[in-house]
């Protein structure tokens, strides 16, 4: 039998598809727990320690978007929301806050445990084929996925990062928002391109640019990180 893949926390209150998501995760080699409501989703989050978040938006006692901002004032955990088709979700308000991606059930498990797959691949950084990249003011360390600007860290949840180290890798190419979805996300992303305005957005207001570097918007095609 191969090792564990990774821990996955499972929050949502609906009882058959936690046991399905949970009979595909640890088919798959992950270990998970299931927390019913948003109070216990805190209590497992800090007991359990896990490596990815699946979580529902409608929860009882506290929702799933204000667990989502309590996870981001913990750490960086990477996040998978769920949310029933027909209820009023606002995905750029959860990838603003800090959601890696998002499902509307119902959905294919064998999606979900792709969407997993793909998020923790990304996160675990294989320290032999990355780098530390540096600009004058800004140091992007892919061996912490650490951030450093004008000598302070900076905070950012691992797509954020996934997004500025390629960017800043590939530095004075132009991308579109598509090849961005394709190459950051890792799969054929079902969202739209202002899941990449969003994190283009986030990052501008963490990262104000150097004399050396900037992140560029150009028009009508895409995004570059360039070096002048």
């Amino acid at each position: 039998m191969e090792g564990i893949m990774g821990k996955v926390l499972i929050v949502d209150d609906d009882e058959n598809i936690c046991e399905v998501i949970k009979m595909y995760l640890e088919n798959s080699n992950y270990e998970t727990r299931v927390a019913k409501d948003g109070k216990m989703a805190q209590e497992l989050f800090l007991e359990y320690k896990p490596d990815l978040v699946v979580l529902d938006v409608m929860l009882p006692h506290i929702d799933g978007l204000d667990v989502l901002k309590w996870i981001r004032r913990e750490g960086e955990t990477p996040v998978i929301m769920l949310t029933a088709r027909g209820e009023t979700f606002d995905k750029v308000l959860a990838l603003e806050i800090g959601a890696d991606d998002y499902m509307v059930k119902p959905f294919e498990p064998k999606e979900l445990i792709a969407r997993v797959k793909a998020v923790m691949r990304r996160y675990t950084v294989d320290s032999t084929s990355k780098e530390t990249l540096q600009f004058n003011d800004l140091i992007i360390d892919a061996n912490s996925y650490g951030v450093t600007y004008k000598g302070e860290e900076v905070k950012m949840p691992p797509k954020e990062f996934e997004l500025l180290y390629y960017l800043a890798l590939n530095k004075n190419r132009v991308y579109t928002r598509e090849q961005l979805l394709c190459e950051v996300w890792g799969y054929d992303y079902p969202g739209d391109s202002r899941t990449v305005d969003v994190h283009v957005k986030r990052l501008r207001e963490k990262l104000q640019g150097g004399l050396s570097w900037q992140l560029e918007t150009v028009w009508g095609v895409g995004y570059k990180f360039e070096v002048k």
